[in-house]
């Protein structure tokens, strides 16, 4: 069985056979599924074997590797999201699935590095969503496909765990780098923000944003201790002075605006590791990668899983792609 799109019969009879799976897709196909062994999320958007794609009528699943030694399904809310790194087992990983704008959501972007024992233990996943025409219509959803319950707001996880002879790596590929203009700064953390000390001025951050023409496709980056970990712009909101984000900026911490890409595609090419396909288990890609890149019917190598509305490597990313390898221990 491979990483890859299905339709929804054959879907069924992975599930039926006993497999764990991590499956997204729209809506109704997800909710037409048995239950099982497997976790979901809704999206439409997806990096497939062909190239990017947009489909409503199939289902992406990545089956996890057969000898896992044990997968347990939990759902977390905001209440108690902040248990997610405690429960994950001592050895081996956790996928986690979150709805897009869900009061989980805020919590888990927030707050996770605040968590107990947060990155002491590999957790991987998404941020579900919907139809970019749907946006405001229709609420992303997650689903536990052990009770085959669909949920608006909360986190699905798996919780893997692996023979002691198998290592995990999670990783990130983000093209993006800190720019070299101006040191920007917020007073408070939050998925928006009105005012901002640019080079240690404070500003309007929405009318230094306008009148210095910058490109909002381009993201805030911060390097946190040599890891680049990016901000995506929602909207500039003239009438309210106000910037949204889809992640969180957080008080105190620099930033800058990205660089300019030249072509994202070799960009990213450049800086795939080697052999990190053969021991590649699960990624998924940002939906602004995806729109402002063009990657539609465009490859990425051996990655591929869905586009999301977020990304998590231990925490929420963006504008990234994220994935997960399992090797023998040498």
């Amino acid at each position: 069985m491979k990483t890859e799109l299905y339709d929804t019969n054959a879907v069924k009879d992975m599930i039926v056979s006993g497999r764990h799976l991590l499956v997204a897709g729209d809506e109704a196909a997800l909710g037409d599924l048995p239950q099982g062994s497997w976790i979901g999320g809704t999206i439409p958007y997806f990096m497939a074997n062909q190239g990017g794609v947009c489909t409503k009528d199939q289902i992406f699943v990545t089956p996890l590797p057969e000898n896992v030694s044990s997968v347990q399904c939990m759902v977390y809310d905001e209440k108690n999201i902040n248990q997610v790194y405690s429960d994950a087992p001592d050895h081996g990983f956790s996928i986690i699935i979150i709805p897009a704008s869900s009061p989980t959501h805020l919590s888990f972007a927030l707050n996770a590095p605040t968590f107990p024992n947060f990155a002491t233990r590999p957790l991987i996943g998404w941020i579900s969503g919907v139809h970019l025409g749907d946006l405001g219509k229709i609420a992303p959803k997650v689903f536990d496909g052990t009770q085959g319950k669909a949920l608006p707001n909360g986190a699905v996880v798996l919780h893997v765990g692996l023979p002691a002879d198998k290592l995990v790596d999670i990783g990130i590929i983000n093209i993006f780098e800190q720019g070299e203009g101006d040191t920007i700064t917020f007073p408070e953390s939050g998925f928006s923000a009105k005012d901002a000390l640019v080079n240690g001025r404070k500003i309007n951050f929405a009318k230094y944003l306008t009148d210095n023409g910058v490109d909002t496709k381009l993201p805030l980056v911060a390097d946190l201790y040599g890891a680049m970990v990016n901000t995506s712009f929602q909207g500039v909101d003239m009438t309210k002075n106000q910037v949204d984000f889809y992640a969180p900026v957080f008080a105190g911490v620099e930033y800058k605006i990205a660089k300019p890409v030249g072509e994202y595609v070799k960009d990213f090419r450049a800086l795939v590791p080697q052999g990190v396909g053969s021991n590649l288990v699960f990624s998924c890609n940002c939906i602004l990668n995806y729109l402002y890149a063009e990657l539609e019917g465009k490859k990425t190598g051996d990655f591929i899983g869905p586009i999301t509305f977020g990304e998590i490597a231990y925490q929420l990313l963006n504008q990234t792609l994220a994935y997960i390898t399992i090797e023998d221990v040498r």
